[in-house]
Order: C-alpha cells, then sequence, then structure tokens
C-alpha cells in the first residue's frame, strides 16, 4: 500500500496536494465531499478540480461515490500521500523501503534518510472503524469522526508519550509527526513474542520490562495494551513500543489498566516460562510498579 504511494509521489503535482488537502478538510464534516464544495476547498477552479480528480482517481487516492450528490473520500494511500508530501518537504525522509510490520491497526516501513529511521502509519478505523470507536476514547465535539480522524488521534497520542518518555523509558526515540504518521528511530530486537529466552535470562528480562513499566507510570503514562507483541528483546536489551492506546496516570483508569498490563506480562511469562518462575502475586508486583519501587519489582521478577 505505502510503497505503491512511494512510487506515484514523483507523478503528483503540487495542484494533485491541493485537491487532495480540500477532500480531506471536507471530510471533517462529512465522510463523502460534495464534489461542487471542492473548488473552494481545495483553491481550484471547477475545471483544474475536473481534471484532479481524474488524475488521483486513477492513481487510487481518492474514491468516488454517488449519493444524494457526487462524493469523494480519500483512501488511505491519499492520505498517506499528504503526510509523505509534509515529512519529505521538512526534510526528515528521502524516500520509502521495506515493510518492517504490516497489521490491522498500522503499517511500519523503512524509510531512506540521514539515519536508521521507521515510518509509521496508523490504520485504526479504516477497517474496523465501529470496533475501533467502541474501544477507545476519541472523541470530537465539532468534528465529524471518521477513520482520519481516530488514526490521526492515534499517531498523535503516540508522539506525545513518545517524546515524553524517552529516554528515560527504552521506547522508540521519535523524530517527526504529521497526520497519521510518525517517524522514529529504528531499534534493534526482536518481539517477546518470538524469542526463545534462555533459562538464565528469563527473570532478567521480566525484570527489565517491569522495570520500563514502572518508570513509564512514574513518568505519568500506562501503556493500556501491553502484551508479549509490544516489546522487543535484543542483546542491549528490551524496547516497548506501540503507545497508540497509552493513557496518562491521571486517567480514571489509569490503575485498572496497569493492573491489566501487567497481569497480561506476567501471565504471558507463566505460561511460556512455567519452570523458570517462582509464584508471583499479581497484586503486589502491580503496587510496586504503581509505586515506583524498583527495589520490590526487581525482587519480585527474581
Amino acid at each position: 500500500m505505502v510503497r505503491n504511494v512511494a512510487g506515484v509521489m514523483a507523478e503528483l503535482e503540487p495542484e494533485d496536494f491541493y485537491l487532495l488537502s480540500g477532500v480531506e478538510q471536507g471530510m471533517r464534516f462529512s465522510e463523502w465531499v460534495n464534489r461542487g464544495k471542492l473548488p473552494d476547498l481545495s483553491n481550484l477552479t471547477a475545471e483544474e478540480v475536473d481534471y484532479r480528480l481524474d488524475r488521483c482517481a486513477t492513481r487510487g487516492l481518492i474514491e468516488r461515490k454517488t449519493i444524494q450528490y457526487e462524493g469523494y473520500t480519500l483512501t488511505a494511500e491519499g492520505y498517506d500521500a499528504l503526510a509523505l508530501r509534509t515529512f519529505s518537504e521538512r526534510d526528515t525522509i528521502e524516500g520509502v523501503g521495506a515493510p518492517l510490520g504490516v497489521g490491522k491497526e498500522s503499517d511500519v516501513f523503512e524509510v531512506q534518510s540521514y539515519q536508521p529511521l521507521a515510518l509509521k502509519f496508523h490504520r485504526e478505523g479504516y477497517t474496523n472503524f465501529r470496533e475501533v470507536m467502541r474501544e477507545r476514547d476519541y472523541t470530537s465535539d465539532n468534528q465529524h469522526v471518521s477513520w482520519l480522524y481516530t488514526a490521526r488521534k492515534a499517531a498523535e497520542r503516540e508522539h506525545e508519550a513518545l517524546e515524553s518518555l524517552y529516554p528515560d523509558v527504552s521506547v522508540p526515540r521519535p523524530i517527526d509527526h504529521n497526520r497519521h504518521a510518525i517517524v522514529m528511530a529504528k531499534f534493534d530486537g526482536v518481539e517477546l513474542d518470538r524469542a526463545k529466552l534462555p533459562d538464565e535470562q528469563v527473570t532478567g528480562v521480566l525484570d527489565l520490562i517491569l522495570q520500563e513499566i514502572a518508570t513509564a507510570y512514574d513518568i505519568g503514562y500506562v501503556h493500556a495494551d501491553m502484551s508479549e507483541y509490544n516489546v522487543a528483546i535484543s542483546e542491549s536489551g528490551v524496547t516497548v513500543f506501540d503507545w497508540p492506546q497509552s493513557v496518562p496516570t491521571d486517567h480514571e483508569n489509569a490503575r485498572e489498566l496497569l493492573d491489566r498490563d501487567v497481569e497480561n506480562l506476567l501471565s504471558y511469562f507463566n505460561r511460556k516460562y512455567p519452570r523458570n518462575l517462582p509464584d508471583v502475586d499479581v497484586e503486589s508486583v502491580n503496587d510496586s510498579v504503581a509505586a515506583g519501587d524498583f527495589e520490590s519489582v526487581r525482587n519480585h521478577a527474581s
């Protein structure tokens, strides 16, 4: 998807982006933007809009639908193109490389730049909008809520968390953010789920992860989606990633979410390494993490 967009970026002209931006603006109020409103929204003449609509539709950047009117909406590729243009204008990235991970709620790619970077596009709501709106507390009082909004809010929330946590917590270093996309430093390692830890390293790795959770809580954040799929293990340590569902510690459900994060982590270790872990009192671990009592956290994992 993204690499296809990257391939057509060189073909797009400034007026194509004016048109895409106009559709984006219109989608603040309606999923399908009335064609008659596009000249004002995009600052283009009606004739120019007609030409640009054809160019963008041919490249899969917009979709057309006839309801009570002729309407247009951005595709994920169209929204990607707008973010890529912004990153390019800022000299954040020079090109898009190989995929690093493609999932239901995000796509992550290598990017060509002055250092090894990764580009993450949030997809929350694009294919499962109703489910996301039930599970996330993204709200908007003055704006039509669409998949663009939910994806952008997820990216905003994750970028804000990364900026607050880095470098005290081992998270990906944030570089740039626009719309539904985040540029961050690449990190080494393999997902905890795919790692096979030697017996002598099991409690040490658990200890490291619990301390990252505790430090994040001390700074003011709960991950709120902790699992074996959101931790990377490498020779240099652990990295906790995927923070779009994070909440501040003054959130009304923060302690409940912290408890769930720790319980999920301990349950995973007990399932995969039952012979390597002592009996652990989950409530005691939660209390130690919430209190930032690192010595107690370490003792629980040992």
